[in-house]
């Protein structure tokens, strides 16, 4: 590749397990730490410096990847966090601007992304995110981590080390079924993709749940549970909402319209309809409002309309929870979902753009939060989302 990358934190959990790829990926190394001599004797193969003078040792390098870092599995004050995790942090950055680095890639946290997230380590990691995007000059993409395993566990991970080796895998989906881990192949992996193309500015990193057996089982329960429960609880209410909207305007009970759902293929979407017959096809926010029905204001104010799509559920063509599926013709939205991979992801009855208040009029901020749940998602999360949703509770924007 012939990149130069100096990295700080190198001694670190994450660094340990990430160095040996970057090298053998053909990344030229700096390892850049308070004890230069420490760092030599643990990767004997590459360059080692002090962080003195930080300007004129990064003075040649490419890139930066910061992973020094005050983290979680510590007890601490706040300013003790706030010294690496901000000040240190705004050193080694203003230094690699200084330096004529062109890229700076902070390892950050994906927690980071949640303002109630008020944990001494979560804070700080906001407060330098902040400290980044003042300063001038300098390319900064923000890295963010699940909890990052290997052969070994650290921070929450490490009762897995306890385990017996023949259980640790299984032990180890299990817990990612309910909050995001990361191997350390796929850190190295976008530390490299990082290195080739920036992008623009973020990459959540976390082990692919498609991949995940138990949160797929887990997920897959949680459809079929949810469905079994409108059938046979509330098997009065969709008969009472179907006759309330056959009988109040002209036109079927039920509205079938295509949809786009997993990996762009377009399925037929159910809802007990709501607009007059002849409205326009088009996304819910551009629909006038002399289309919508007086029964079918109230159906989409509760939710209502969207209880048929548990047909849509029990074929496998949704979810409860995941990215709301769009109009073929909503091309903005498309395109923005195909590159940031939402369309890998099954679509859902609610999800985290519904719940945050975010809809299809804002293509590009939509399709970055259905990227983040696809990243982020776990049966934690989704749990946490329907309750949102059933309570129509929502942070503040």
């Amino acid at each position: 590749m012939g990149t130069v990358l100096a990295i700080t934190g190198a001694s670190g959990f994450v660094g340990r397990m990430i160095v040996p790829r970057l090298a053998e990926a053909g990344v030229d190394l700096i390892l850049v730490g308070r004890d230069p001599l420490g760092l030599r004797k643990l990767f004997p193969r590459f360059e080692a410096v002090s962080c003195d003078d930080l300007a004129s040792r990064l003075r040649g390098c490419d890139a930066v990847l910061h992973l020094a870092v005050a983290n979680n599995d510590r007890a601490a004050p706040l300013e003790e966090f706030r010294a690496v995790n901000v000040k240190f942090l705004r050193r080694v950055a203003e230094a690699a601007r200084d330096a004529g680095v062109k890229l700076f890639i902070n390892a950050t946290t994906i927690h980071a992304l949640d303002p109630n997230a008020r944990d001494p380590y979560s804070v700080t990691k906001r407060e330098g995110e902040a400290v980044l995007a003042a300063i001038d000059g300098l390319a900064v993409v923000n890295l963010r981590l699940a909890a990052v395993h290997g052969e070994r566990f650290a921070g929450r991970l490490s009762v897995l080390n306890a385990v017996p080796g023949f259980l640790r895998s299984p032990a180890l989906k299990t817990a990612a079924a309910l909050r995001p881990v990361a191997s350390a192949g796929r850190v190295a992996d976008a530390v490299l993709q990082v290195l080739e193309n920036p992008g623009d500015g973020e990459i959540i990193v976390a082990d692919d749940q498609d991949d995940n057996p138990v949160y797929r089982v887990a997920k897959r329960i949680l459809d079929l549970a949810f469905a079994a429960t409108v059938i046979v609880f509330l098997w009065w209410l969709l008969a009472a909402v179907w006759l309330a909207v056959r009988f109040t305007s002209r036109g079927p009970a039920l509205f079938a319209q295509p949809r786009i759902g997993r990996n762009g293929r377009i399925f037929t979407c159910y809802k007990f309809r709501t607009m007059a017959v002849g409205a326009p096809q088009a996304g819910t926010h551009e629909v006038p409002a002399e289309h919508i029905t007086p029964v079918g204001r109230f159906l989409r104010g509760t939710k209502i309309d969207e209880l048929p799509q548990i047909v849509n559920l029990l074929r496998g063509e949704m979810s409860l929870v995941g990215p709301r599926p769009c109009l073929p013709n909503q091309e903005e939205l498309v395109e923005w979902r195909r590159r940031l991979g939402v369309l890998r992801c099954l679509p859902g009855i609610t999800g985290l753009a519904q719940v945050d208040g975010v809809d299809m009029r804002e293509p590009e901020r939509l399709a970055r939060l259905d990227a983040r749940y696809c990243a982020t998602r776990t049966i934690l999360l989704d749990l946490r989302l329907v309750l949102r949703t059933l309570t129509g509770n929502r942070p503040p924007m």
